[in-house]
């Protein structure tokens, strides 16, 4: 039997969902004035008042983003180094999530917490050690067999996609959701004469596509926007990321708006892209672990 509406119910649901309103709106404004300024001419920019549906468009603005820097470059290097990543932490954290998980081996348990640990430290904390590694690394770069003479990884793809190729988030989301998977599966097969390799690729991995699908939208955004890692490994000008060609707009304490703003609608896309086609499986992943 359902539940009639009261006037206090109707005054409240209206209450809850007009705050949700306002809240969306104020979410949205900063990304709506990106999106308009992007294509108002110059000197509609800093109008007083502001003009929030622009009597005049122009795409100058997208041409000059692609002109004024070699903005396609950038847009190429964020692109491999994302989804060196996203590759990466997708083949090594289900692994390592399904190794901490299911398997039984000595201090698998303090391994875990070790690993978990890292999550506490501060990664600039760790920004000159890793800095290090990465400059003497033996054999790569023009290094000798002790790390000396060369560059390293550095001015490479590696100097980014190394250090977070198995990070802790990772390592941590995929053992959880291991763990929500039926042990029986796991019996089963090894009655049945699976390999350990078997039981993971066959059976257990193609049901954790919701979380893969979740870790990779984390991993490709940690990536794509990555900016001050990149300013310290990077010194060539080829190597730089969209979010390092952002600063370019900026000179002498000028800022091209019109430019930067379209720029930064191009760099927004591929992460809006993304989650939209994945969103469902963000959903599932979120609605699995809650269902359990």
């Amino acid at each position: 039997m359902k539940s009639k509406l009261t006037p206090y119910v109707v005054a409240r649901e209206t209450l809850f969902y007009a705050v949700l309103v306002a809240l969306s709106v104020l979410m949205i404004l900063p990304f709506y004035w990106m999106l308009i300024t992007s294509f108002k001419p110059n000197e509609d920019i800093f109008r007083d008042p502001i003009e929030w549906l622009p009597s005049r468009l122009t795409l100058e603005h997208y041409g000059k983003a692609f002109t004024l820097v070699p903005f396609g470059r950038y847009f190429v290097n964020s692109t491999l180094m994302a989804l060196m990543g996203v590759v990466s932490n997708l083949v090594l954290g289900s692994l390592a999530g399904y190794a901490f998980a299911r398997l039984r081996f000595p201090a698998r348990d303090w391994l875990f917490r070790m690993k978990l640990s890292s999550l506490l430290i501060p990664g600039i904390v760790t920004m000159i050690p890793t800095f290090i590694i990465l400059r003497m690394f033996p054999l790569a770069g023009g290094n000798n067999i002790l790390g000396q003479g060369g560059f390293g990884l550095l001015n490479s793809y590696w100097a980014v996609v190394l250090p977070g190729a198995a990070g802790a988030f990772a390592v941590f989301f995929m053992r959880q959701f291991f763990r929500t998977l039926p042990e029986d599966l796991m019996d089963a097969a090894r009655v049945d004469g699976a390999s350990e390799w078997t039981i993971f690729w066959r059976i257990y991995l193609p049901l954790c596509q919701p979380a893969l699908a979740t870790l990779g939208i984390f991993t490709f955004q940690g990536g794509w926007n990555v900016f001050l890692w990149a300013i310290i490994v990077f010194n060539d000008p080829n190597m730089a990321t969209v979010q390092m060609g952002l600063q370019a707009f900026t000179f002498n304490k000028q800022t091209d708006y019109g430019p930067l703003m379209a720029a930064n609608v191009v760099v927004s896309l591929p992460v809006l892209l993304i989650f939209v086609f994945a969103q469902r499986y963000f959903v599932q992943s979120v609605a699995f672990s809650g269902n359990k």
